[in-house]
C-alpha cells in the first residue's frame, strides 16, 4: 500500500490537523498518511488528534525544523 502524503509546511495551528483530518476521512481503514509540518505545536497536536479519533500515530520525527508524522487510519468499527 502506498502512503498518502500531505505537506502542510508553513501553516499554523490548527490548520495542519484540520487538513490532515480532511484527508484521513477519504482514506480506507488501515491506510497511512504522512504529514510534513513546520508548526512547533504539531508535535503535541497530532498525538492528541490520534488519541481523540482512534487513529494510530505510527511515528513522529523532527529534522531541521520539519516534523514528519505517519498516521494510520483506524480500522472500521463493527
Amino acid at each position: 500500500m502506498v502512503d498518502t502524503m500531505l505537506d502542510v509546511q508553513g501553516l499554523a495551528c490548527p490548520l495542519p490537523v484540520l487538513k490532515a483530518n480532511k484527508v484521513m476521512r477519504g482514506l480506507a481503514p488501515g491506510a497511512r498518511l504522512v504529514v510534513l509540518a513546520t508548526d512547533p505545536a504539531a508535535a503535541r497536536d497530532f498525538p492528541a488528534y490520534c488519541a481523540e479519533t482512534g487513529h494510530v500515530l505510527v511515528s513522529a520525527e523532527e529534522t531541521t525544523g520539519v516534523w514528519r508524522f505517519t498516521l494510520r487510519k483506524r480500522e472500521a468499527s463493527a
